[in-house]
Formats: structure tokens, C-alpha cells, sequence
């Protein structure tokens, strides 16, 4: 459904270029659900609004459905009604002064729906938000963090989309309330056959809802492949450290340093300064990037040498 092929994405930096996103191949398929972890500042947001067009690649292409993604007003605003966005903060993503309907119905009117009551009923149903006209004239500070996440939702659904992209959905609410939503968007690809990207720094919550995951850092995807392979055999070591800091790993990984700047990407793996299992080739000689496969890969000097 919605696929980055060689994807790049530069910003200018105190006269610099910064690689945010350097060279990405990531696919989603139809009704499944990608996972897209890694420490905060590797890339994961922007690859996102790239995925979304809010922002432009310096180098390879977006593709829906098959079809490059065009830049176009009149395209573009077609496409997002397709592809739609979930943000991390409910209360930051809704207007104090507008009501639950007025948030929800504000996507079927830039996109000029017909029977715009009963779209935003079905849509707060779906969401969970039952009976939804109960809802219609509460304001945000009258509902809770998980019933804001649930408006958030049902606004994107309310365009009826083929695929969302939820950008840390869970982060800011209570972890009582994070199994809900989790839930929640699983029911939804069940349901509907929604297809979904989840932006997020949490093993654990990929465990719980993800098909696939793939591993960012520093602008590109280090591991990818079907979630428990991942995370039951992990074979980059950025991998295994992230996965070290869970309750239950019998071995902790703690990383030296920040992750470096993308002004200044290191030369050969870009994970050596960092790495606890560091050799001679890690310093100097580049990785091959990983292409989108469904099998697990990870793009690492040491699996050269297991052969």
C-alpha cells in the first residue's frame, strides 16, 4: 500500500546539510500493521511527514498503492485522504474551542463529504466512542487522555483512509489507557483492513501490535523483518540494546554516547562509535542499504563474518 523506495530527506543546518532520513527502503503492506522503532532523533518523524508529503525527498520516491506519490495540490490532497495521520499529544492535536464534532467533521468537509452527520457518528463509533452523539458538543478538557486519542482517531477515519500513520499514539497516555488504544487500532485492521505505520520508541508496544518492525538509526533502517524474529533473535547490535532495557532481557546494553550528528555522519557503519561489538571493517567500510524484504536483515559487519 504505501512504500519508500531509496528515500532522502536533508535539512540545512548551520551551513551544513543534515541527512535526517539517508537512503530508507520501507514497505506496508495491505492490512498490516510496521512497527518503526528507534531512539528519539534518529529519523522516525521525518520519514513519516515524508511518507505523508508534508515534506519533500532530496533523493529517491514515496509510492501508493504502486503508483509514485506527485507533489500536486490537487493529487496531494487527494492522497491524504487516503493516507492519514494519528500525532502523538491528543491535547495538542485538538482545538480547545472547537467541539468533538466540529474536530472530527473538519477532514469530510475540506474533502466536501456527503451526509457529514452520519460520517462523523460512524467514524466516533469506530473509534470507540459510543453513542457518539453523546459526544458531539463536549469539548476536549471534558473528555479523557484515552477518549482525545479516540477523537484524534476517528478524525482520521472519518476520510475513511486505506492506511494510517500513528506518530508515538500511546506516549502520552496512562498505560492503563495504552492497551485500549492498542486495541483499538488492531480491531481497525482487522474490521476494515486498514494497513498501519506505528512511529515509536517502545519495544514493548511493537511486540503487542506490530506484523513487522524495522530499526532506525541515524537515518536509516538497520533491522527489519517479522516482529518476533526481530525481537526474539535480534541481530544488529543497535537492536539488541534497544531490546536490552526491557524488564524481563537477562543482559543489559548501555550505549556510550549521544547518537552522532547527522551533519556528521561517521564513515563506515555509522553505529561503530557507539557499538559494543565494534572491529576493524566497522570503522571503514560502508554497509550495503537494506532494500524492503518481509525476511528478517540487518545491515551489520559481523554477519558478514557468521557467514
Amino acid at each position: 500500500m504505501l512504500e519508500a523506495r531509496n528515500l532522502s530527506v536533508e535539512f540545512a543546518s548551520r551551513g551544513r546539510r543534515a541527512r535526517a532520513v539517508d537512503g530508507v527502503n520501507l514497505a506496508v503492506g495491505a492490512g498490516e500493521i510496521v512497527a518503526l522503532v528507534g531512539e528519539s532523533g534518529c529519523g522516525k518523524t521525518t520519514l513519516a511527514r515524508t511518507l505523508l508529503g508534508l515534506e519533500k525527498p532530496a533523493g529517491g520516491e514515496v509510492f501508493y498503492d504502486g503508483k509514485p506519490l506527485s507533489y500536486k495540490a490537487r493529487e496531494l490532497k487527494a492522497y491524504r485522504r487516503r493516507v492519514q495521520l494519528v500525532l502523538q499529544d491528543p491535547t495538542g492535536s485538538l482545538n480547545p474551542r472547537q467541539t468533538v464534532y466540529e474536530a472530527v467533521a473538519e477532514g469530510p468537509r475540506i474533502h466536501k463529504l456527503p451526509d457529514e452527520e452520519k460520517v462523523v457518528a460512524d467514524a466516533l463509533s469506530r473509534a470507540g466512542l459510543r453513542p457518539p452523539e453523546r459526544f458531539f458538543l463536549r469539548y476536549p478538557h471534558e473528555l479523557s487522555g484515552g477518549q482525545r486519542q479516540r477523537v484524534v482517531i476517528a478524525g482520521a477515519l472519518a476520510l475513511n483512509p486505506d492506511v494510517l500513520i500513528a506518530d508515538e499514539p500511546v506516549a502520552s497516555l496512562d498505560a492503563s489507557v495504552r492497551g485500549e488504544i492498542l486495541a483499538l487500532l488492531l480491531r481497525l485492521r482487522d474490521d476494515l483492513g486498514l494497513s498501519a505505520l506505528v512511529v515509536t520508541h517502545d519495544l514493548g508496544l511493537a511486540w503487542n501490535i506490530a506484523d513487522r518492525v524495522a530499526v532506525m538509526y541515524l537515518g536509516r533502517i538497520v533491522e527489519s523483518g517479522p516482529t518476533e524474529q526481530v525481537l526474539q533473535s535480534p541481530q544488529h547490535p543497535y537492536t539488541k540494546a534497544l531490546l536490552s532495557v526491557l524488564p524481563e532481557s537477562p543482559e543489559k546494553i548501555v550505549l556510550t554516547g549521544e547518537p552522532p550528528d547527522p551533519t556528521r555522519i561517521p564513515s563506515g557503519c555509522r553505529f561503530h562509535p557507539r557499538c559494543q561489538v565494534v572491529f576493524g571493517d566497522c570503522r571503514t567500510v560502508p554497509l550495503q542499504i537494506l532494500p524492503a524484504a518481509e525476511t528478517q536483515q540487518a545491515a551489520c559487519h559481523l554477519l558478514k563474518l557468521d557467514g
